[in-house]
């Protein structure tokens, strides 16, 4: 695969703009600082995490009241079953 203008009306315009330079202060001016993003990006990981960490903390929570609070009873009677009489 070559490099450069593939036919004639390509090889004028690299031709008229191979000598500007190109300066877009416009871009540069509206541009958000990086280090500003990357502080919110922090805030928004830390909120995530303490919201994570938090809801941890409530399902443990939830499962020891859950555990204490559990009463054991016979849901059916255990007795042996007896031996089947035999048919004559």
């Amino acid at each position: 695969m070559a490099i450069g203008a593939k036919d004639k009306i390509d090889a004028l315009l690299v031709k008229k703009y191979q000598g500007l330079k190109v300066d877009n202060p416009v871009i540069q001016s509206s541009m958000v600082d990086p280090n500003k993003m990357l502080e919110a990006m922090n805030d928004y990981a830390m909120v995530h995490m303490n919201a994570l960490n938090l809801q941890q903390q409530l399902k443990s929570t939830c499962i020891k009241a859950i555990s204490l609070n559990i009463q054991y009873r016979k849901s059916r009677n255990l007795k042996p079953a007896r031996p089947a009489q035999a048919v004559k």
